[in-house]
């Protein structure tokens, strides 16, 4: 057989593209194409079978077989040659087919003379569309450029099909191969609400407009340039003095370089080029047979390399195209989806054209959910492979409340999603009509309801939600949403406008919680192999006193003439939170030796997240005005689970008789000290699990202001000596959660849980 790379593939790339413009049939265009892959190859038979519903391979179009087959010869996924080819996708080549276990003979197709086989997939975004084939009579292997040929030619094929190119995809019957099909998703609802809009991907893959070449030499240039511009970008975060790289985290950057340095794989990329590919195409085509490999291997490493492969490949395609940043223009309606996300990352996109989030990796404390809370924006978390299923401008709905994400969904869908939205908008009216009455029992035991904020965007929720005022304002979201360190000027305004906005209702401001997964932009960090046990929080402000001063600093300034409550964060024990409390009073004393003005009163509080803090609590409530639970963190350190890690974090309920336990001991032994103890953390905004809060003692809750009306309604209609006496008995059961007994309950009371 004739070298078939010597101008072979793109003569036969080309007699492709002519093809499919002719205005012939379907069938008709199928059958040249087959004639023209066996003329160009030298090969006596080319077959093309499509896959059916219920993963069935047929015959669609065949040079060298039985014309009366097409149509008629089928193969299930594994069932024959064909259908291995289909379930491995991988290429099949063979000497000698009939011999081989898989093979099955089907009398209709006349193949008895042919000895030789080489089947290739025909692939596109990991889904396999159908099986490309040539056959020989002559017993001999296919050397590896006609493998390569082959599968370009498979490539382009897999493209004109699922984009209709040679008719409706619909008419494969097979629904998955569409690239416009409605899919529907599950995941975890973690932010409340509806949304319906179009989809924004968070990381976008480059669009492949053009597939053949025209000029290969030109097209290995670009690659080669593009390869050298993308290897230049990693050297330069290897040096860059701005990131100041050390230790692990230089280590994983010197990896991602040996990546963008693999041989192997710039080969495999320019090997692709020159059968007749555009570089993008290659560097498609590339992705698309490495990521079927690694999927079918189970091997973490190698799926964790591949997220590697995968991210150089997104570069590599935006160099080639020229926009080394991706476009993400919002509309009036966008659903952000991607893979994962930070905090930062979702503040940058803003508040104002953003009405939903989808994720494929999210835990419901992590700070991305808390911060879509805060905004409002409706977050369905761990919905796997939609970001891979999910185009630019599709049209979505995301329920925020059962945890359904509707990617392209039909007309009759929207509507039912537009009346649940109706209905959830008169649950907010009913909830408004009881945002000015006061959260007490019905045995007269008022419960505060303070609400958590961190944005200013949040203000306007004080008088919505009826909230008794902030009971926790994350500092650090401010640091975090800017390229560089706020002024001293800057950061005063912005508490002073918070004071302004809460009125005669109290705030308290936590100082930065920065460290784990809260990373300034502009900051120097070095990766830790556990972040949430490392060096953050009240630890850095101790170890940078400057830092915590100049914040403490703004506060008293802002707080001129009035009361000022601030919360120290991660305290783990009382001689640190005494060392933090005295950096606190030089700035006050500063403040008078300068004449400055002074707040009214000045509180300082210990944020309980530290388990070793609740043994010292009669110790430290000599020292701190009050304490604040932050159940998030306290009950991730009991449990000895990550809260971000999806495969942990479900596993353990707030509701555990342990937990539960461990809160009403954290409230006896504060009131056995006199000390005023409050929660703030995703626990206190659950109707639910208030109402178990309640039962056990607390008397201030801080949540998201969105639940305040549904906590109030619930307070409103519980009595605190049953639900004490009921909640008392649950602590000592060993069930691993308790949630089913305490709905019971409340079912039986007449609780509303809404």
């Amino acid at each position: 057989m004739p070298n078939v790379l010597a101008g072979g593939p793109r003569i036969l790339l080309r007699r492709l593209r002519e093809i499919m413009a002719e205005p012939a049939s379907a069938q008709a265009r199928l059958d040249k194409l087959v004639m023209v892959i066996a003329s160009n190859m030298v090969a006596e038979v080319c077959s093309i079978y499509l896959r059916r519903a219920s993963n069935v391979y047929e015959l669609f179009a065949t040079e060298g077989l039985n014309r009366g087959a097409v149509h008629r010869t089928r193969m299930k996924q594994g069932e024959g040659l064909v259908g291995l080819v289909g379930e491995t996708a991988e290429p099949i080549n063979l000497s000698d087919a009939p011999s081989h276990p898989h093979f099955s003979y089907r009398p209709e197709t006349g193949e008895d003379p042919y000895r030789s086989f080489l089947g290739v997939p025909i692939v596109r975004g990991g889904q396999v569309y159908g099986v490309l084939t040539v056959q020989n009579r002559t017993a001999r292997l296919y050397d590896e450029e006609e493998v390569e040929a082959l599968q370009t030619v498979a490539m382009v094929l897999a493209e004109i099909v699922a984009h209709g190119g040679l008719f409706d995809t619909s008419e494969l019957d097979e629904p998955e191969l569409r690239a416009d099909r409605p899919r529907a998703f599950r995941g975890e609802p973690l932010s409340d609400g509806i949304a319906i809009g179009r989809v924004v991907l968070h990381e976008p893959r480059v669009k492949v407009e053009r597939l053949i070449a025209d000029d290969p030499q030109f097209e290995l240039a670009r690659l080669d340039k593009a390869l050298d511009q993308l290897r230049a970008s990693v050297d330069q975060m290897l040096t860059s003095t701005e990131l100041d790289l050390t230790g692990e985290s230089r280590e994983v950057i010197e990896a991602y370089r040996l990546f963008a340095q693999d041989q192997g794989w710039r080969q495999k990329l320019r090997d692709a080029v020159r059968t007749g590919l555009t570089a993008e195409a290659a560097v498609e085509r590339v992705q698309d047979e490495l990521r079927l490999r690694i999927a079918r291997t189970g091997d973490t490493m190698l799926r964790e390399r591949l997220h590697d492969f995968e991210d150089l490949a997104r570069r590599l395609q935006r160099h080639l195209d020229g926009n080394v940043e991706p476009q993400r223009e919002l509309t009036k309606d966008s659903v952000i989806v991607g893979r994962a996300m930070g905090p930062a990352e979702l503040l940058d996109y803003g508040r104002e054209r953003l009405t939903g989030l989808v994720l494929e990796e999210v835990a419901p404390t992590s700070h991305v959910a808390i911060v879509a809370r805060a905004m409002g924006i409706p977050l369905v978390g761990n919905v796997e492979g939609i970001a891979d299923n999910a185009r630019a401008g599709d049209l979505i709905v995301v329920d925020g409340e059962t945890g359904e994400a509707q990617l392209r969904a039909p007309p009759e869908v929207v509507r039912a999603f537009n009346t649940r939205r109706s209905l959830r908008e008169q649950r907010a009216a009913q909830m408004a009509q009881v945002r000015d009455l006061p959260a007490v029992t019905r045995d007269g035991v008022h419960i505060k309801l303070m609400m958590n904020a961190g944005l200013l965007i949040d203000l306007p929720h004080l008088k919505e939600s009826g909230a008794d005022g902030i009971g926790l304002f994350r500092t650090e979201l401010q640091f975090m949403i800017g390229e560089t360190m706020p002024r001293l000027s800057d950061q005063i305004a912005f508490y002073k406008r918070v004071i302004d906005a809460a009125g005669d209702r109290p705030v308290v401001f936590r100082t930065l919680d920065l460290g784990g997964d809260k990373v300034l932009p502009y900051g120097r960090w070095e990766r830790e192999k556990n972040p949430a046990l490392g060096w953050r929080a009240l630890r850095i402000a101790l170890d940078r006193p400057a830092l915590l001063r100049y914040q403490v600093r703004a506060l008293l300034c802002a707080s001129a003439g009035q009361p000022l409550r601030i919360l120290l964060p991660m305290v783990s024990d009382v001689a640190e939170f005494n060392l933090a409390r005295a950096l606190i009073d030089r700035e006050l004393e500063r403040g008078r030796l300068l004449a400055q003005p002074q707040p009214k009163q000045t509180f300082v509080g210990a944020m309980l997240e530290v388990p070793a803090l609740m043994f010292m609590l009669p110790q430290i409530l000599r020292s701190a005005d009050f304490v604040s639970i932050g159940s998030n963190d306290l009950l991730q350190f009991v449990f000895a689970m990550d809260r971000t890690n999806p495969r942990v974090s479900r596993r353990y309920d707030a509701l555990n008789p342990a937990a539960l336990t461990l809160i009403r001991q954290i409230i006896r032994s504060a009131a056995d000290a006199g000390g005023d103890v409050s929660l703030c953390g995703e626990i206190a905004g659950r109707p639910l699990e208030a109402m178990a809060l309640v039962g056990l003692g607390l008397r201030t809750l801080s949540m998201q202001p969105a639940n305040i009306g549904p906590v109030k309604m619930m307070v409103r209609s519980i009595d605190t000596r049953e639900v004490g006496e009921f909640v008392e008995r649950l602590c000592g059961r060993t069930d691993h959660s308790l949630r089913t007994r305490l709905t019971a309950f409340a079912a039986e009371r007449g609780v509303i849980l809404k």
